[in-house]
């Protein structure tokens, strides 16, 4: 087994700092909301980054796909290190090094050396997203104050896609596809002053770093995306995609046989034998499948179909923010009073139903039908859902392991947007190109000769019949997203048991 072994404990800092819970929440919640953001900020500057750093269309994909795989495969590592080395220490490392690979970014004088700064940016996002909710149950005593906080973290955490993507559209309009990248630097200073000051460090405990299961974890579930991915463009026999199928089962296998013999693993398999926590899990990958997917076809559609300008397409996915801030909310103050599985059932009917009205999209439909009333389902659902899922994953977790059990949240976040937004990539490309073969069709038989003539030279279709073929696609894609959210409503339904909230069992509001 390979291992690196941790320094020294040191005692924590005193708990004077915990005489500013509003100014510590602050400071967590801007660190998630930097690090969510970034996941969608960069999608309507993409036009412009291909232009400017003259990448191919195959290879612009990367420039989202290199931060959140690496962001979700190194998820387990970030709160496996803020267990061993100190929450708040491994926080504002985490939080230097976003800002660093940011200003990399904005500067970037090459495809090349932009997809490296965006890797780097999800090592530091990796690092600094499950340690910031870990130190939400190190500051935060359980009760109304933990949920309260968790309330703010989640609508912060609903709300960072909707506003990265009217971020981008802003900054790209007004100044340049630089600043989405820049804007992060002054945000990540500011949060690395500060948190020395105001947040409480966590108590270390000795131990060893799994860089065997840590390399094994993100590498397969890297293989794994790549082969949806690939899948898309290439079909199922490909033998490059079933190479890297192959490879992720291997290696997948080969983590979960490691962690089961590793004397201090990276996931301790232990926190899956909790049925709750294990719902929860599943839960949010299924979740997460369908609304990764919304900020990507939405995005398109307004902009390819409705025909909005990048920053009125941002603005028409504010509500979508507005709702989940609502939602969350309203879950975090009533967990008491309704207990958690309400909150996770009707949230997941509420994302199934926003499925559902997706999979009526066609080229026809207007904005308030046919992007509104899904996203708002969509925002709605997921803030009701996240705060009482997260307390049923922290919830009698010991505190040396709250890290580990926050990480497997996020990555189970990450990579269940990455895979569901894969797998719906690769219906969209199936009903699609079937739509495009009807709609190609239906153009040379009504066609001009010099309007035929331009089609076979350009390979492109009139605006009318393109906007059908997308509508098409996305549509059928939506029919895949219902199916994950559905079965996220059967896990709240028959998985889930957990109701009331339970005593706390640490007086030191360490841990749960």
């Amino acid at each position: 087994m390979v291992t690196s072994r941790a320094l020294a404990p040191a005692p924590p800092a005193p708990a004077r700092r915990g005489q500013h819970p509003g100014t510590a929440l602050t400071v967590i919640a801007a660190t998630q909301l930097m690090v969510v953001l970034d996941v969608t900020i960069v999608n309507i500057a993409l036009p412009h980054i291909q232009q400017a750093l003259r990448f191919n269309t195959t290879d612009l994909s990367w420039v989202v796909n290199a931060y959140t795989l690496t962001f979700g495969g190194l998820l387990l590592l970030g709160g496996r290190m803020g267990d061993i080395l100190g929450r708040r220490r491994v926080f504002v490392a985490g939080v230097l090094i976003f800002s660093l690979a940011s200003l990399l970014g904005g500067v970037a004088q090459s495809s090349g050396w932009l997809l490296a700064a965006r890797a780097l940016q999800g090592l530091g996002a990796a690092i600094a997203s499950p340690t910031a909710l870990a130190l939400i149950a190190t500051n935060f005593p359980e009760g109304p104050a933990r949920n309260r906080a968790f309330g703010v973290y989640s609508a912060v955490a609903g709300a960072g896609g909707a506003v990265g993507l009217l971020a981008g559209g802003i900054l790209t309009s007004w100044l340049s596809w630089r600043w989405v990248l820049f804007v992060n630097v002054p945000i990540g200073i500011a949060i690395a002053l500060l948190a020395p000051l105001y947040i409480n460090e966590s108590e270390r405990h000795p131990g060893r770093f799994d860089l065997t299961g840590a390399f094994a974890a993100t590498a397969g579930m890297v293989s794994l995306v790549f082969g949806f991915i690939r899948a898309s463009d290439h079909g199922w026999t490909d033998s490059v995609t079933l190479t890297s199928f192959s490879l992720a089962a291997l290696l997948l296998a080969a983590f979960l046989f490691h962690e089961r013999r590793a004397p201090q693993p990276i996931t301790p398999l232990h926190l899956f034998r909790d049925r709750n926590r294990s719902g929860a899990y599943g839960l949010l990958l299924c979740v997460a499948a369908t609304m990764f997917s919304i900020f990507f076809f939405m995005t398109l559609f307004v902009q390819d179909v409705l025909g909005f300008s990048p920053l009125r397409a941002g603005l028409a996915f504010l509500p979508i923010s507005a709702a989940s801030v609502v939602a969350a909310q309203f879950a975090a103050r009533n967990q008491l009073r309704y207990g958690r599985r309400p909150f996770l059932v009707v949230g997941s009917l509420l994302v199934a139903g926003g499925a559902f009205w997706s999979t009526r999209l066609d080229a026809h439909s207007g904005y308030l039908t046919g992007v509104l009333g899904p996203t708002l389902l969509f925002g709605l659902g997921m803030g009701s859902i996240f705060v009482p899922a997260t307390l049923t994953v922290v919830s009698r977790v010991a505190p040396h392991e709250t890290g580990a059990a926050t990480g497997m949240l996020n990555t189970t976040q990450q990579v269940g947007g990455s895979l569901g937004l894969s797998i719906l990539v690769t219906v969209y490309g199936a009903a699609g190109r079937t739509e495009a073969g009807r709609q190609v069709g239906a153009f040379l038989r009504q066609a001009t000769p010099e309007q035929a003539a331009r089609f076979r030279a350009t390979g492109k279709l009139p605006a009318p019949y393109s906007s059908e073929v997308l509508a098409h696609g996305i549509s059928r894609a939506f029919d895949m997203g219902l199916a994950f959210a559905v079965l996220a409503a059967l896990i709240a339904l028959f998985v889930i048991r957990a109701d009331r909230e339970a005593p706390p069992v640490s007086p030191s509001g360490d841990g749960t």
